[in-house]
């Protein structure tokens, strides 16, 4: 598992009964994880079920919302290292920070650092609020930054200012990331490196539909044409239940390893729990890289 254990500022407290209990700074929060099917001891409970700062409840015809203690402020930040990060208890039991992705951080920042180079370029597809952007910005990386959310690019711009990368080279991209990668080849403009964090569905800026068992391959070929001659990394995240870490595999086998040889890992992506030694699975990774 690539495991995302370096963190200070959130911690994993408990995890039972389709729920994790989780401390982001100083704030308890409790929230539905669907992979957690597992059930504990009242012994062995964590002591915070029972009065965590906030509850998201789901609701039984879809969504849910969150119960919180008075005073709880809308928002607050956490660090990462160097990086700061604005959370907030957003709709759909959403924090604005897939926490566990910082394993994937650790990994990339430290090839663009060791490539010794002052001129890596990044796309970041599906970018988010961020997390990739920044920490591919503080490594020392140009950074392209393209999701379809409006808001969710304005939370990103928020969070370079928050760690100080606010004047460093990020373009900012309100758009559905396949139309984008096409006028990029169109222009000839070339990257050293992908991420893509695809959602399992939605919709871009002008109502087109994405749906990732049908989108994803033809996405990554896609990608291989804005990809520079000596490419450093492609990083492809899936939350999707049912595609699999083979799935993954094969796409990239099937297209960055065909062609620039280098090596392919695949795992599970997670989270330790800091009451037991258990680990939560959050979805697979899949990692290619030139050497």
């Amino acid at each position: 598992m690539f495991l995302a254990d370096k963190w200070k500022d959130y911690e994993l407290l408990d995890a039972k009964n389709g729920e994790k209990l989780e401390r982001w700074g100083k704030i308890i929060l409790r929230r539905p994880d669907p992979q957690i099917v597992w059930d504990i001891s009242k012994e062995d409970m964590h002591s915070a079920w029972r009065n965590p700062d906030a509850h998201y409840f789901r609701s039984n015809t879809g969504g849910g919302h969150w119960e919180s203690r008075k005073g709880l402020p809308d928002s607050w930040t956490i660090d990462y290292g160097n990086l700061t990060f604005g959370i907030k208890m957003m709709g759909f039991k959403h924090t604005g920070l897939f926490p566990e992705q910082a394993a994937n951080w650790d990994w990339f920042s430290d090839i663009i650092k060791k490539s010794g180079r002052d001129d890596v370029n990044v796309l970041n597809l599906f970018a988010y609020t961020g997390g990739a952007t920044m920490a591919a910005s503080a490594a020392g990386a140009s950074v392209c930054h393209v999701d379809a959310s409006k808001g969710m690019v304005s939370w990103a711009k928020e969070n370079a200012r928050l760690s100080g990368l606010e004047e460093r080279p990020i373009r900012y991209i309100v758009d559905d990331v396949k139309k984008f990668t096409e006028r990029e080849i169109r222009r000839g403009r070339k990257y050293d490196a992908v991420i893509m964090d695809p959602p399992s569905y939605g919709r871009g800026p002008s109502g087109e539909v994405w749906k990732i068992e049908d989108e994803l391959f033809g996405l990554v070929k896609l990608c291989m044409e804005v990809l520079s001659d000596n490419p450093l990394f492609f990083l492809i995240n899936s939350y999707t239940t049912g595609l699999s870490g083979g799935v993954l595999d094969n796409i990239l086998k099937m297209t960055l390893k065909k062609k620039f040889g280098g090596s392919v890992s695949v795992d599970e992506v997670g989270l330790p729990i800091t009451n037991n030694d258990l680990r939560l699975p959050c979805g697979y990774s899949g990692r290619w890289q030139s050497k």
